[in-house]
Parts: C-alpha cells; sequence; structure tokens
C-alpha cells in the first residue's frame, strides 16, 4: 500500500539531502507548466529548501492558454520566478535550418520546444546559481512520454519513481488546491490530452507498472511496445570502451 505522508516526508527530506551535498546554497530552478508533476515538485522543493531558494521559470510558446495555472502557482507558493517566452528562439532555429533545405517534421516541431525550455532553465541557473528539477514522473517516463534531452534532463529527479496515481497523492497531502493536482495534462501544441496522445489512461497504466495487470490486451501491447522502444531514454549514452 502507497504511504503518501511517509513518501511525502521522505521526498522532502531526500531533495534537502541533494543540495547539501551538491548545492549548498544553491536555488532549485523549475520549469513551471501549472500542470500536477510541476506543481508538486516545486511544492516539495519549497517545504525543503524554503521559497527563497526555489527559482521558477514560467515558459510558453507564444500565446499558451492556460498559463495562468503557472502565474496562480508561483503566487501561491511564494517562489520568485521570470516569464521567457520561447516562441521565438523556436522560430528562429527552424527558419535557419530551413535555410538549408531541411524542413520540420512532427518529430522536429514536437520537441525542438522542449529542448529549448531545457536550454532555458540551464541559463537560468548558471544566473541564479541553481540546479535544474526534472519533473517528469514514473508512468511518463515507463512509456516515452517525454523528451530526450528536454524535460527528460534535469540535476536532480524527485518524481521518476512514482506513478501519476502517486505523484497526485503526494500533492493531496501538500494540501495544493486540487485544481493544480487534477489538471487534465496536455501537450500544448496538439490539442489532444496526454491520454488521448498515448491512447489509454494514467489509471490504466498505473495498475499496469504496479501490479502487471491490464485488462485490454490490444493496450497491454501498446504499452509494451512504447516501453521497449523508449527504453533508451532512460539509460546512461552508451559509450565505446577502448581495449587495451
Amino acid at each position: 500500500m502507497f504511504d503518501a505522508v511517509k513518501t511525502k516526508n521522505d521526498l522532502i527530506a531526500w531533495i534537502r539531502a541533494y543540495f547539501e551535498k551538491n548545492g549548498p546554497g544553491c536555488k532549485a530552478v523549475i520549469g513551471i507548466s501549472g500542470g500536477k508533476d510541476s506543481s508538486i515538485a516545486a511544492a516539495l522543493c519549497v517545504q525543503a529548501l524554503g521559497a527563497d531558494r526555489v527559482f521558477g521559470v514560467l515558459m510558453p510558446q507564444g500565446q499558451q492558454h492556460d498559463i495562468g495555472f503557472s502565474q496562480e502557482l508561483v503566487s501561491l507558493l511564494g517562489i520568485n520566478h521570470v516569464t521567457v517566452n520561447i516562441k521565438d528562439t523556436v522560430d528562429a532555429l527552424l527558419a535557419e535550418i530551413k535555410t538549408t533545405g531541411l524542413i520540420a517534421n512532427k518529430i522536429a516541431t514536437v520537441n525542438t520546444p522542449a529542448r529549448i525550455r531545457m536550454t532555458t532553465l540551464y541559463a537560468v541557473c548558471a544566473i541564479v546559481n541553481g540546479r535544474v528539477v526534472n519533473t517528469c514522473n514514473m508512468s511518463e517516463d515507463y512509456v516515452g512520454y517525454s523528451t530526450k534531452y528536454g524535460d527528460s534532463a534535469g540535476d536532480f529527479s524527485p518524481l521518476s519513481h512514482l506513478t501519476v496515481t502517486e505523484v497526485k497523492a503526494v500533492g493531496r497531502e501538500l494540501n495544493l488546491p486540487l485544481k493544480f493536482i487534477d489538471k487534465l495534462p496536455e501537450d500544448g501544441l496538439s490539442g489532444l490530452s496526454d491520454e488521448d496522445n498515448l491512447g489509454f489512461t494514467y489509471n490504466v497504466l498505473d495498475r499496469y507498472i504496479r501490479e502487471g495487470i491490464c485488462e485490454d490486451a490490444q493496450v497491454k501491447a501498446k504499452i509494451d511496445r512504447l516501453h521497449e522502444l523508449n527504453l533508451h531514454k532512460l539509460m546512461l549514452m552508451p559509450s565505446f570502451e577502448l581495449n587495451k
């Protein structure tokens, strides 16, 4: 049985210990989307380090219809933050690539903004003396619903061993308003929710991860296929070892 109270307390202690060893006096720098993962990770960092050592970065790509969630969260937590609109940077990069004769396909269009956001976080990190918070959860990682060297990057990852169901339970123990915990996750590009894009719900995925049970054979096959295809995102980069 998942113990949300113990997990919350353990996470706070773990974050505090990470900074004591890897960044005494540094700030936790976190991209704030207004969704459950960044909201809960930010709240955990505030509990562990204090609001003055957490720095939020809002990164809309042009007009973001739900940016109000992000603005409300940083206000609620009392953390310093900046807004960096990445639209011009993404557009300029893709336009420069286009001059070579290469035209961005769907993969490049979807993944480039995520990588620009991570570049932005590390630029801010260098300025404010920080460490980047990875906000991926276990459910997303299991099926590869993240961008390599984009949102899958970071210096420390508090949620990567928790399923979506477990992350939400921790959020409730942090007494975050439910609108941040239950906000429908979406990619911000297609107009579809994460679950629409995946073709199954996180409840189904989480049960399969934790219990090995999936009653729909087609969904099970799809989850297995996505997991196998995306394992490379969870592994260290292979490197050639010289035999002497």
